[in-house]
């Protein structure tokens, strides 16, 4: 699908399958078009050129939509004036929904102490779980979460990144965004990255480390000259590194040395495989897609600073459109 708002290509020729089973993360840097992209998906925007299907169908012809799809796109978007068992009760009537599952979502949430109370002074993790709540109240075999994390303390984290890993073993559909790639990194199974409103990568997440990020092993020894002419005795390229450990090439290289090292009566203090993390990875394939560049002061390419004034990431979004600098 394409979608363009005046000038500005917001999604560009996207194309991607979410499957059932797995919880599917959504990455990429703002203004990539995630927000655009879930919003075309839920026909709260129309698309420029082709659609998303629904086993099928488009979310407009879904005949009962919140059972079959439920999704927290923007937590704040409940009524204040309403408690939190009102607002989920209007929704639950509007769409056939047993008044009873309004007690059970609002439980699985932990918001029954509070279910009576306005919305409007909710904190935020509170807004935010009455919106999971929202997206949960129809027992959809699809769930779509932007940000589902954003406001909850420790204990919330961990509870909607078990509540995600629940859903998808249960057979459902999980598509989550999320900038916190620590807790992605806990979560997502598949990962789908857009970038520009281009599709960079939809691949496993451990695919996507490996693909994305440079894999070494870290060994350190006593006997540092002694490891070294072992290293070049066997034909391995190993790079000495500050601290008086090796780096060698290769996450599987860690078989090859501890075998090479008991050869010659080599004591290790350290033999540990290296690989990036998540946010490493997504920082070097998503590189050359982000829209806004920060810059440390100094930085010649920083406002005020002598030299260019501007990065070359800046510009794109049209003024007063901050659709996608949340996405």
């Amino acid at each position: 699908m394409t979608k363009r708002y005046g000038k500005t290509l917001a999604v560009d020729n996207l194309s991607f399958q979410v499957h059932p089973g797995h919880v599917t993360g959504f990455l990429g840097p703002n203004g990539a078009g995630k927000s655009t992209t879930m919003r075309i998906m839920l026909d709260l925007d129309a698309p420029t050129a082709g659609g998303v299907r629904i086993d099928g169908k488009h979310y407009r012809e879904l005949a009962e939509p919140l059972s079959y799809m439920g999704a927290l796109l923007e937590a704040k978007a409940m009524h204040g004036g309403r408690s939190a068992y009102n607002n989920l009760l209007c929704l639950a009537q509007s769409n056939r929904i047993p008044r009873a599952r309004v007690d059970e979502v609002l439980d699985i949430v932990g918001l029954s102490a509070v279910a009576r109370k306005k919305s409007k002074g909710f904190s935020l993790g509170m807004g935010q779980r009455l919106g999971i709540a929202s997206a949960l109240l129809g027992d959809p075999k699809i769930l779509m979460f932007d940000e589902p994390v954003n406001g909850l303390d420790p204990e919330g984290i961990h509870w909607i990144r078990n509540l995600m890993k629940n859903l998808a073993a249960q057979g459902r559909t999980v598509f989550v965004s999320s900038h916190l790639m620590s807790e992605m990194a806990l979560t997502a199974d598949h990962l789908i990255v857009i970038g520009q409103g281009r599709l960079l990568a939809d691949t496993s997440m451990a695919d996507f480390i490996a693909t994305n990020s440079r894999s070494y092993v870290r060994v350190r020894s006593p006997q540092h000259e002694e490891l070294k002419d072992a290293f070049q005795r066997a034909g391995l390229t190993a790079v000495e590194v500050g601290d008086g450990s090796f780096e060698v090439e290769g996450a599987d290289a860690a078989k090859a040395i501890g075998e090479l090292a008991a050869q010659n009566s080599l004591t290790l203090h350290e033999l540990s495989p290296q690989q990036a993390s998540l946010e490493e990875a997504f920082m070097q394939m998503t590189a050359g897609s982000v829209e806004y560049h920060a810059h440390h002061p100094g930085d010649p390419t920083t406002p005020g600073a002598p030299g260019p004034q501007w990065g070359p990431g800046w510009g794109g979004a049209p003024a007063g459109d901050d659709t996608e600098k949340k996405g």
